[in-house]
């Protein structure tokens, strides 16, 4: 494997426990309730475990796959970043959103130019 693909495996890793911990978690429930976004926490989760899969398909079967997973998971990122400043949360909270946008960026980058 390259390290692109390692790093994309990881990432996908990453966002399948995130998924997973918004579909089922208590923390994430109550998280969820003090972003003011209770009712979207379903999907953020199975958004966050499709982009996974998009990602581990990118490395074995479609650059463009990758690619369009990763830009979307960067916009998902993206959107929890603006909500983290939004309820006024400090750097540490925020700063996973922001480096996930910024990684998920970089490998979309990345696959876009290998098409």
């Amino acid at each position: 494997m390259t390290a692109l693909e390692i790093i994309m495996v990881g990432t996908a890793a990453a966002f399948t426990g995130y998924g997973l911990s918004c579909l089922y978690s208590e923390h994430m429930k109550k998280e969820f309730k003090r972003f003011g976004l209770n009712k979207w926490r379903i999907l953020a989760g199975v958004f966050q475990l499709i982009g996974a899969l998009g990602l581990v398909l990118g490395v074995f079967y479609s650059l463009l796959l990758g690619a369009i997973a990763a830009l979307g998971l960067a916009l998902l990122m993206l959107l929890g970043f603006i909500t983290r400043l939004r309820i006024k949360d400090g750097i540490l909270e925020s700063a996973p959103a922001l480096i996930f946008m910024f990684l998920n960026l970089y490998l979309s980058y990345c696959n876009f130019r290998m098409l």
